[in-house]
């Protein structure tokens, strides 16, 4: 079992004939997605890497029965791109997209809501469930399918985790990249509250940073909701305040804001926090070694993660 995406998806990319968008088009292809096509106005009619290329989303969904779309857009049109996929009833939207403008994207996020669509991103590297679906710019070859969900705002941070959990022969149900601008499509919580009720997933790694409240609302969550063991980092530890790190919103603007104090109120909302980026895969280890203890081994904790 997964989450979002899996061997039913049916994958359009918006900006498919741009070099980003044809060359991540193709790994996602040939990870084993199925691509069903691509949209570029003006370029409707055309082919490539096997799969139409159409003028508008909506002829893209009605000739594809697409369900998922893959954003490269530029950033000063990345937003009408992700209504124009809403307004088309694409399910998932998945924007790599950086740069957007704020305003921008307040509009694209009210249309999204309003449409019943779910948005990962922008500025992400996308979703993947292990041996069966890519949306995105992750190296697919660092997964191993598995039952341990992962929820990152960094991209580094997202491969560096599934990297050494694929090493300790920890697979992954789902990894999604939620970005780190200031104003995203999708928060922990609203992913959190999918893994929870995946059957597939046993337990889950939250990677956060400095800046906002994403993090402690989700600790907090998480604290009252989550039967699943939930694994926690935070980013930016020697961030000085006031300063931007990396992300538009990596940066501290209040005493609860660092990420020293996010990590002390995920310990305590009873998380299992590395202090360390190298020592996530450990944590996760030790999260499902005590909870095959707490269950004395039911059939599905039996199974190698």
């Amino acid at each position: 079992m997964s989450i979002l995406v899996g061997s039913g998806t049916r994958l359009i990319v918006q900006g498919i004939t741009g070099k980003e968008g044809q060359f991540h088009a193709s790994q996602c292809q040939e990870y084993g997605t199925n691509l069903v096509g691509g949209v570029t106005p003006g370029k409707g009619g055309q082919t490539t890497l096997g799969v139409p290329v159409f003028d508008t989303v909506h002829q893209a969904v009605v000739a594809t029965k697409a369900n998922v779309s893959m954003i490269f857009v530029p950033p000063a049109f990345a937003a009408d791109a992700i209504m124009e996929a809403a307004e088309a009833g694409i399910e998932l939207i998945v924007c790599i997209t950086e740069g957007i403008p704020v305003n921008d994207m307040v509009s694209a996020i009210q249309v999204v809501r309003s449409s019943g669509a779910r948005l990962i991103g922008p500025n992400c590297p996308g979703i993947i469930t292990p041996g069966e679906a890519k949306i995105g710019i992750m190296p697919g070859f660092i997964h191993k399918p598995g039952r341990v969900g992962v929820i990152s705002k960094s991209g580094t941070l997202t491969y560096e985790a599934v990297n050494q959990l694929t090493e300790l022969g920890i697979g992954q149900s789902t990894c999604i990249g939620i970005g780190g601008d200031p104003i995203i499509g999708s928060a922990y919580i609203d992913l959190l509250s999918l893994f929870e009720a995946d059957p597939g997933t046993d337990a889950v790694v939250m990677i956060g940073e400095i800046g906002g409240s994403l993090e402690t609302d989700a600790a907090q969550w998480i604290r009252d909701n989550m039967t699943k063991p939930v694994i926690g980092f935070v980013a930016g530890r020697t961030a000085p305040p006031g300063r931007r790190m990396g992300h538009a919103g990596a940066i501290v603007s209040g005493g609860e804001e660092t990420a020293q104090a996010k990590a002390k109120i995920m310990k305590q909302c009873g998380l299992y926090v590395a202090e360390t980026p190298a020592g996530i895969g450990e944590q996760v280890a030790q999260a499902l070694s005590e909870k095959r203890k707490k269950f004395s081994g039911p059939a599905e904790l039996s199974m190698v993660y």
